[in-house]
């Protein structure tokens, strides 16, 4: 293999095992990769010949040998944002729509499908997540897929849809009463006692690489070539970093040009403890509690939290953070303006993109491309209140006729 665990602060190697913290320095591992052997198989080509899914990056993934992949996971669409960036007076801006990344309707899918695939080699018959909702769905959905018994672990005050769309697959859903941090640390600690495949716990570090992909399409997908700005919301913080890891392995292994892409981190106001460190200029975390309705941000002691910071300010970006409000009005712009309809999550990107532009952090003919990570018919909850059911009116003809002279009347008044 072309690939194994390191540790990302004393670089010790611990070859391929379910393993996530260091046992000398317990720092984080991550993924290595032998990249002068690998540069023959990674090329522009070769990825060309893939199919339409993320698997087209497996190269530069840490999957076993012969690995047959279950779920056309990824690929997504990059759609221009033409109407949006008209209101902010913006040209170039993208949307990284996982909104309908298969199967589950999230990013989450990505890094799922290669914790499972890891999951299978190691072994094990059962696995596992701590979860604020959508890593939740996806592994249910692909444990499922790939015939594996699945324990799921959330904090009791979920969103609806995302319990009902853990559920369905079958899974066996604990509900915690406590915060997320709290529902981890368990899951830390049965990790220990039970032989179980936790994708966010012993598995992590092959399950954050799933996040890269993201990346690469970003990428291939604006015709080999990378961003000036990139927008990521941030919960746990390994999205943003991998990122950043899939933008520098294309320079390395020269699929793209070199250039400096800022990186920016979107934040709840209500949980911002990644925000807040950037702002105040701290390089560590202080942990929070949330309280927010962006409930698949809601992490208040991040476990990439440090990363995250350094991959901000290294870039020379920045981080932002949005009110509750901020959070559903932004998901009602990004509907009304482009036809995406987001979760909580990608409000808080679009609501803090908005902020950046307002600031000159980021200028107006720069290609910026925000990360919409999941779909808004997990979170609907959030618009409660927004929209009301009209009263019916009758199928005639004058009915309708008088019930739009009603509503164009409302309509100049409102202009008015």
């Amino acid at each position: 293999m072309n690939y194994e665990l390191r540790c990302r602060e004393c670089g010790k190697t611990w070859g391929n095992q379910p393993r996530s913290i260091c046992e000398d320095c317990f720092s984080p591992l991550e993924v290595a990769y032998d990249y002068d052997a690998l540069r023959s198989e990674f090329t522009r080509e070769k990825i060309a010949q893939g199919p339409p899914s993320m698997w087209r990056y497996r190269a530069l993934l840490p999957l076993p040998e012969n690995y047959e992949p279950s779920v056309p996971a990824g690929f997504t669409p990059l759609l221009a944002a033409p109407r949006l960036a008209k209101q902010w007076g913006a040209k170039n801006l993208y949307l990284k729509n996982d909104a309908v990344c298969l199967p589950t309707l999230s990013f989450k899918d990505r890094v799922v499908a290669v914790a499972l695939a890891q999951a299978r080699n190691f072994g094990f018959d059962t696995v596992s997540c701590s979860s604020t909702g959508n890593l939740a769905n996806s592994v249910a959905a692909q444990a499922a897929r790939n015939g594996f018994h699945s324990w799921i672990f959330i904090p009791a005050d979920l969103e609806p849809a995302k319990i009902i769309g853990t559920l369905v697959y079958g899974a066996k859903l604990v509900r915690i009463a406590g915060s997320y941090d709290q529902v981890n640390r368990l899951c830390s600690q049965i990790a220990d006692e039970h032989h179980w495949g936790f994708v966010n716990v012993n598995l992590r570090p092959y399950y954050a690489e799933g996040s890269k992909t993201v990346g690469f399409e970003i990428a291939e997908q604006l015709g080999w070539r990378l961003p000036d700005n990139i927008v990521v919301p941030m919960a746990g913080g390994s999205l943003i970093t991998k990122i950043k890891k899939a933008f520098d392995e294309l320079v390395r292994l020269g699929l793209v040009e070199p250039k400096a892409v800022k990186i920016f981190g979107a934040q709840a106001t209500g949980c911002s403890p990644i925000s807040t460190a950037v702002k105040a200029g701290n390089a560590d975390i202080e942990p929070q509690k949330p309280t927010t309705l962006a409930r698949s941000l809601a992490i208040g002691n991040p476990a990439d939290g440090h990363y995250a910071i350094k991959t901000i300010t290294g870039s020379g970006g920045w981080a932002e953070d949005v009110s509750d409000v901020e959070v559903v009005e932004s998901m009602q712009l990004l509907a009304e303006a482009e036809g995406v309809f987001t979760e909580t999550a990608g409000g808080v990107t679009v609501g803090c993109a908005r902020k950046l532009y307002r600031q000159g952090r980021i200028k107006p003919e720069e290609t910026t491309v925000l990360c919409i990570t999941g779909n808004g018919l997990k979170t609907t909850d959030a618009l409660t209140g927004q929209y009301e059911a009209e009263a019916p009116i009758a199928p005639k003809l004058a009915e309708f006729e008088a019930y739009l002279g009603r509503t164009l009347e409302v309509a100049e008044a409102v202009g008015a």
